[in-house]
């Protein structure tokens, strides 16, 4: 059932479509974490080169995530203006164009993958481990590029339990694989990271599967159909229009990653272990803020569509108040019980050594993090994510430029690149708030 944003207590719309969304995102991220976890008792090499690999996902989110951002904006604006039959069009036009992207995606990920883990892993079996895997996840992740089409025109429309039921459904198919393809449980055959990127890729069919079955059924409010599907370019223009920005945002987290990868290789494949088991859980920590913020966007963009700028300004402030209070709880948590995050991991000394000093000293962005997160979803329900951009920009730029100098440096320590996170992330924050009261500046005052 379509959920009217316009109307309604805002603080209960946003607990509403957060509690889902933080178990549909952790349930994404268990891909990752269970291979971790066996990837773990296989070896270091294992470990770096699939996260190492796994870094590639952040190219193809930035893609996802200009597919996402754009049709949850465009269904959100057309359904607060009552306009049902224009969503239906969006989602079926939005399916079509990801099913050709995920295509293009497959091709251009068995072709990179090489030139990237030469320039950034520490040794050759880490190379080899990063190919195997990304050569048996690719269908899956170009897979997801349909799926986040339809789970994004679903969200706009505030539909979110179907998609976290799927989701999970996905994920207990993942959990129960891994063991078996990647250590041999039941089989006696290990396939190692072979086995990681394979059950990923039969669970996410899987669960690609079951999400058309449900938007198949007839009686929808939003159903595929293939009279719907010719292509229409005047629909992909403003998808892209809007997503393109927010797919430029995930390409630089790509882009950072792959610099902390360059510049801790000469730390071993342990570092890089470390890193990367650092990051994951990382992920997984912070999804209740991260809920929170994406949980505006659609409110946020019903309510554009419907030319309510007090309901805006509203959402922004009840999303920034509960965000804050989230990530403070959380950054006490990390602080006082880092190693309960971790210890689930057998990894060695040293890359354990690495993931602590990783989460502990990253942890103090989390309240920075949840005001850019807040601002990025805001501006994407607005239509205009041009601005989040900018500040992920001004945020990279900085980062990079002050990583790369401190890694030529003869006193440098891999701590140096966290506190480098910590500057960069605060500035962002800085820059985002700056150019949001600039964006509302803009809004027509109600009834406008």
């Amino acid at each position: 059932m379509i959920k009217d944003f316009t109307k309604d207590s805002i603080p209960l719309h946003l607990l509403s479509m957060a509690l889902p969304l933080a178990a549909n995102m952790f349930s994404q991220i268990a891909y990752q974490l269970v291979n971790l976890y066996f990837l773990t008792k296989i070896g270091v090499a294992a470990t770096a080169g699939a996260n190492a690999a796994s870094n590639m996902v952040f190219a193809v989110t930035a893609l996802a995530q200009v597919l996402g951002v754009g049709t949850t904006a465009c269904v959100a604006h057309v359904l607060g203006r009552k306009d049902a039959v224009a969503a239906n069009e969006l989602l079926n036009q939005s399916v079509l164009f990801s099913g050709l992207c995920g295509f293009t995606v497959l091709v251009l990920l068995m072709l990179s993958i090489g030139p990237y883990l030469n320039g950034v892993a520490a040794d050759q079996a880490t190379i080899e481990a990063g190919t195997t895997f990304i050569l048996w996840v690719a269908p899956g992740y170009a897979l997801m590029l349909p799926w986040t089409a339809v789970a994004s025109a679903l969200r706009g429309a505030g539909v979110v339990k179907p998609i976290i039921a799927i989701t999970m459904l996905s994920v207990v198919m993942n959990v129960i694989l891994a063991p078996i393809l990647i250590v041999g449980w039941l089989t006696g055959i290990a396939l190692g990271v072979r086995g990681a990127g394979l059950a990923t890729s039969i669970s996410v069919a899987a669960g690609t599967a079951a999400l058309a079955i449900y938007v198949l059924r007839p009686g929808q409010p939003l159903r595929l159909a293939i009279a719907l599907m010719r292509p229409k370019v005047s629909h992909w223009r403003r998808i892209l229009a809007i997503g393109i920005p927010a797919g430029g945002e995930f390409a630089l987290t790509f882009a950072s990653a792959a610099v902390v990868y360059y510049c801790v290789r000469d730390f071993g494949a342990s570092a890089q272990a470390g890193f990367g088991i650092g990051s994951r859980v990382l992920q997984a920590i912070l999804l209740p803020g991260l809920a929170i913020a994406l949980a505006a966007g659609p409110i946020v963009g019903q309510n554009f569509g419907a030319r309510n700028s007090a309901r805006i300004h509203e959402t922004i402030r009840t999303a920034v108040l509960l965000g804050t209070i989230v990530m403070m709880a959380i950054t006490a948590l990390v602080q006082w019980y880092t190693d309960a995050f971790l210890k689930i991991f057998s990894a060695d000394s040293s890359s354990a050594a690495v993931a602590t000093l990783f989460l502990q000293l990253t942890s103090w962005t989390f309240v920075a993090q949840g005001l850019v997160y807040t601002c990025t979803t805001t501006f994407q329900g607005l239509g205009n994510t041009v601005p989040a951009l900018l500040s992920s920009a001004t945020r990279f730029c900085v980062f990079a430029a002050l990583v790369l100098w401190l890694s030529t440096q003869p006193h440098f320590r891999i701590e140096h690149v966290w506190y480098a996170s910590i500057l960069s992330v605060a500035l962002q924050a800085i820059v985002s708030l700056s150019l949001l009261r600039i964006e509302l500046r803009r809004l027509r005052p109600q009834g406008a």
